[in-house]
């Protein structure tokens, strides 16, 4: 049996008669048709099509993504009561979006930039989201600076062109981005594609069970196909050759049934040894030990799915840390405090205060709240008869006290704190150049930053590879020696305090 041809129509599923020509008032052929308003077709047609375009993200523009899930192999119920660490075996479906932080929605995947590793879980309880990437460390520690830094980022406001003085001005006046930086310019900063690299939660979260004793909880996804990446020659070669390599690596791995995966792996501290510990483990620019805080396996997620429209589901999925369940909740980071409130605003801004009912960031579960009304509104506007509470009408939601997060105890005086430069700023770096990079990372990090710290002007490659040779006096050296610098000048400007640093640079 043949199958029912396919009608063309509008969006309100009318039939359109004609599709290639305009309604036009002239003589057929000749010169000087004058086309109608009344065209209601190409009318609807121009105006979707100069709305086709929301604003980009302000980070996190280029990315990529598929379905996938997360399969339980160890059971966490004794740590929290978050529904998808709960029971042996159990599944739970997932959409993950990759991307570069910095670059705009057109630029290469193979850019040197941190690359953003999102996962929003569908699970029992509504949906949990967890924003990383794939460093387990950031630049700054204060959300305040958030917008400068990202500024840095981008375009110069005058010039419209990126520059490495903005770059690396901010970056040597913020020491406490010394770890992050190290890390991004060694070949970690290009990862080959999507699939050879790990993620992070970067930042530590709260696990608590049912009788509200709680944890403290770093998440680790290793990739079970190995991490590889690209030097700085082939990741520029790459950037002209085949600017969405990433994107494009994903979907035909998975198109080809080469379902990349991850580990699902946790570290856990208790709220006496994050007490007792040797710096503040709520700190992003640092990481916790391995050797204090093991591994623990707990899980795998797979890719599996590819999304059937990229707008749709890849560049309207919306993630951000308040997408949390019962048995999570945040910590006393002050960079996570301050992205609780920008990303869920962000959406907002983007997709509208209705977002979550764009059926990629849609919860798998029913939702009951007093939250009515507001642009796109296209599901039965939150399931419920009145838009107040509390309220006495029969079937009406009600909260339920036992999910609430434990209590904390904080005492202390509400100011703005300067936390003080730290030589445990500078130990984690040191140790990650001196115990983790080979001799070939080591010529790579050192080649990678004088070939972007060397456009900047001079004042500040002092002042940022006196940072360097704080971490370590050889890799301070190196820097220095890459880009003609006076070694002893940048060893005496590390020994200074920063402001003094600063004056002495400036």
């Amino acid at each position: 049996m043949a199958k029912k041809k396919k009608i063309l129509t509008n969006t309100m599923g009318a039939p359109i008669d004609e599709d290639n020509t305009s309604l036009t008032l002239g003589k057929n052929g000749k010169r000087g048709e004058i086309t109608a308003l009344g065209d209601i077709n190409l009318i609807e047609k121009l105006a979707h099509f100069t709305r086709e375009r929301i604003p980009e993200r302000v980070v996190h523009a280029k990315g990529a993504g598929a379905y996938g899930e997360f399969t339980l192999t160890k059971d966490m119920s004794k740590f929290t009561m978050a529904d998808l660490f709960n029971g042996k075996g159990k599944k739970t479906p997932l959409f993950i979006r990759f991307s570069t932080v910095g670059g705009e929605r057109g630029s290469a995947d193979a850019a040197r930039d941190p690359r953003g590793f999102a996962i929003k879980f569908y699970t029992k309880s509504g949906n949990y989201d967890l924003v990383g990437n794939n460093t387990p460390i950031f630049f700054i520690r204060d959300a305040v600076k958030f917008p400068d830094f990202v500024h840095t980022q981008k375009r110069d406001p005058q010039t419209g062109m990126a520059d490495a003085n903005m770059f690396w001005d901010f970056l040597s006046l913020t020491p406490e981005s010394i770890h992050q930086v190290t890390f991004l310019f060694t070949d970690r900063g290009t990862p080959r594609d999507h699939r050879h690299m790990d993620g992070f939660s970067s930042h530590t979260y709260m696990w608590y069970n049912k009788h509200k004793d709680y944890v403290w909880v770093k998440y680790h996804f290793i990739s079970e196909q190995g991490n590889e990446t690209l030097t700085d020659e082939e990741a520029t070669l790459m950037k002209g050759k085949d600017p969405d390599h990433a994107t494009r690596d994903l979907f035909q791995s998975i198109e080809n049934k080469k379902y990349p995966s991850w580990k699902f792996c946790v570290q856990i501290m208790t709220k006496q040894q994050a007490l007792n510990y040797k710096f503040d483990p709520f700190d992003v620019t640092k990481v916790w030990f391995h050797k204090d805080f093991p591994l623990i396996e707990i899980g795998k997620i797979t890719l599996n799915k590819n999304p059937k429209n990229y707008f749709a589901e890849v560049e309207q999925a919306a993630f951000a840390p308040t997408s949390l369940i019962p048995g999570i909740a945040f910590s006393p980071d002050k960079l996570l405090q301050g992205r609780l409130f920008a990303y869920r605003d962000a959406q907002r801004y983007r997709l509208g205060v209705n977002n979550t009912e764009i059926p990629v960031n849609m919860p798998k579960v029913n939702v009951y709240n007093y939250q009515k009304d507001g642009t796109h509104t296209i599901t039965n506007n939150s399931n419920t008869k009145v838009n107040y509470f509390p309220n006495s009408v029969p079937g009406e939601p009600y909260p339920i006290p036992e999910v609430a997060m434990p209590t904390l105890n904080i005492d202390g005086t509400l100011a703005k704190r300067v936390q003080p430069l730290e030589d445990i700023d500078f130990y984690q770096t040191g140790e990650f150049w001196r115990r983790v990079l080979s001799s070939t990372d080591k010529k790579h990090l050192v080649s990678n930053i004088a070939g972007h710290l060397g456009n900047a002007k001079q004042n500040i490659q002092y002042r940022q590879t006196a940072l360097f040779y704080k971490a370590d006096k050889e890799y301070g050296s190196s820097v220095a020696k890459a880009l003609k610098l006076d070694v002893h000048k940048v060893a005496k400007l590390a020994t200074m305090k920063p402001i003094d640093r600063v004056k002495a640079t400036s």
